[in-house]
């Protein structure tokens, strides 16, 4: 089953009301860098499922982190998404993702993951559909750590 764990009490607020059309909005408004077409988000309790065809699994990795990073969201399970032009039934990641702490700034994760703050723009770019300022990051946020080579 393909699935990530988030924390459930983080994350941007969605309308309440219809949470698995606003989820659907919130990937939706990113599919200039990220299109997903046929995309279907259902949400029961805490577990959001998204399907669709994605032109990759970066996409599909940025959509599943968009619904992740929703306050309410524990589990983002996308077992029914499809990689154009892939056979494959069973998506791999190969990139590192990272759960922000207190203290935390993408610089600091920089440093980290690569040895240097100054790459801290290497994250901000892979993660633009989660973090719109790089000075706003929040605890409980769920980033992808993408390879330098990339």
């Amino acid at each position: 089953m393909g699935f990530f764990d988030f924390i459930t009490g983080k994350g941007k607020k969605v309308d309440e009301d219809n949470e698995a059309e606003a989820i659907k909005k919130e990937i939706s408004d990113n599919n200039a860098t990220m299109p997903i077409e046929n995309l279907n988000v259902f949400k029961e309790d805490d577990v959001v499922s998204i399907d669709g065809l994605a032109d990759n699994q970066e996409d599909v990795a940025k959509a599943v982190l968009i619904a992740g990073n929703i306050k309410g969201v524990s589990k983002v399970i996308f077992d029914e998404m499809k990689i154009k032009g892939s056979e494959d039934e069973i998506l791999e990641f190969e990139e590192v993702y990272y759960d922000i702490v207190s203290g935390d700034n993408l610089s600091k994760i920089a440093k980290k993951f690569y040895g240097n703050g100054n790459k801290y723009m290497v994250i901000f770019n892979a993660n633009k559909e989660v973090i719109k300022d790089p000075d706003k990051i929040y605890i409980g946020q769920k980033i992808r750590i993408p390879n330098l080579e990339d």
